[in-house]
């Protein structure tokens, strides 16, 4: 009984996956959620209001900034994390 349930649920969810896969819009079309106005207003402003000098700086130091500082310390995170295992506990 318990491993038709976990079948059951499975094939749910594979369902739904497959689901929501076949209604994305096509690669590169109109429709797609990165393709909005937000996009052309980047481009448009970006580099008079960040008062930088090309639009991906002003997008990712500005618009972006805690995102990329969340980006920063998870990479400074598993650098430290990495560097622990490598150095390993000295023996006297």
């Amino acid at each position: 009984m318990k491993k038709l349930f976990v079948v059951t649920v499975l094939t749910l969810l594979f369902l739904i996956l497959v689901y929501s896969v076949l209604e994305m819009p096509d690669f590169a079309s109109l429709n797609s959620p990165a393709y909005n106005d937000l996009a052309h207003y980047y481009v448009a402003n970006a580099t008079e209001e960040a008062h930088a000098t090309n639009v991906i700086a002003a997008i990712i130091t500005d618009y972006r900034a805690f995102d990329t500082l969340g980006e920063t310390t998870v990479l400074f995170a598993s650098i430290l994390a990495v560097t622990s295992v490598l150095m390993g506990k000295k023996h006297e």
